[in-house]
């Protein structure tokens, strides 16, 4: 399999940027860095300027224009750096520009770097991932991403990243989503988030909420949305909760989730106990894009 974009107007993209926002001596190091591994693209050479990228480019937001963010989900579909710095992008930049002729001898290169790579090495390895060559190796590391202890590495593989969608199965797909509600991060971020959705994730997901539930603790309100177009009589019940117990953000996100289920049952219950509600959503005046 081979990516469905070039990587070198990605590069040429990210360099444009970064010249725009790096002090003369960060693009000279940077510039330096770059020809010595178009001459020379040894393990040793990426390795010592992976690591010591933020000492010369910083670590400042890169704090992208629309008008950026737009070029970049033009050359990669679903690519949004909006969220990066100096540094992610220098290091993701310095990836980009190994060669990657041999698959198997890349994929040594950079089972070398995560072995060795401090938390802010692994985030800008994680937000590589969509613009790598050969993204159907990387299917294990991505897997292995979901498993970490550290927030911020877990984040830049589950959030704002199209990778998991395009390449995982549903089984690590489920686990992300998961995680992503245990550990409080936004779910709205994760790209491909509805057409990924599925009844066992639905069904994983209403456990959940059953064993908070029953802790005495809140359920966040965006795991209704994974479980809206499966709703049906068995799920019925935990709707009616919602309306009888939830908050108003809690029974905005339910009668969302009704709106998407095609049980009849379900938009009908939306419609007996909060028409306005059901009314807004139908004109298109509510969407989950507005409550999140």
């Amino acid at each position: 399999m081979t990516t469905d974009f070039a990587i070198e107007p990605i590069k040429t993209l990210m360099r444009r940027w970064l010249r725009e926002r790096l002090s003369p001596r960060g693009n000279e190091w940077l510039n330096g860095k770059l020809a010595q591994l178009a001459a020379d693209p040894s393990d040793r050479n990426l390795f010592l300027a992976f690591g010591a990228v933020p000492r010369f480019v910083g670590k400042e937001p890169l704090s992208l224009t629309p008008h950026d963010l737009a070029d970049a989900d033009g050359l990669r579909k679903g690519w949004n750096p909006a969220a990066w710095t100096t540094d992610q992008a220098a290091r993701v930049l310095l990836l980009l520009s190994v060669p990657h002729d041999h698959p198997e001898k890349y994929l040594r290169t950079l089972n070398g770097l995560f072995a060795a790579a401090e938390v802010n090495e692994l985030t800008a390895l994680y937000l590589s991932l969509p613009l790598l060559p050969h993204p159907e190796l990387h299917r294990a590391r991505a897997s292995e991403g979901f498993r970490t202890n550290m927030n911020v590495v877990f984040n830049a593989i589950a959030l704002d990243n199209p990778y998991p969608a395009e390449y995982l199965d549903e089984g690590a797909w489920n686990q992300m989503v998961l995680k992503t509600i245990f550990i409080g991060s936004p779910l709205h971020r994760i790209y491909g988030l509805d057409q990924r959705t599925n009844l066992s994730l639905a069904r994983t997901l209403s456990d959940f909420a059953h064993e908070r539930w029953a802790a005495g603790r809140p359920v966040p309100y965006e795991l209704w949305r994974c479980i809206g177009p499966f709703i049906d009589e068995g799920f019925l019940p935990d709707v009616e909760r919602v309306f009888d117990t939830g908050n108003e953000t809690e029974q905005q996100a339910i009668a969302l989730a009704c709106s998407r289920s095609r049980n009849n049952a379900a938009y009908e219950l939306l419609k007996r106990r909060r028409p306005d509600l059901a009314e807004k959503i139908s004109n298109g005046e509510f969407t989950w894009e507005k409550l999140t």
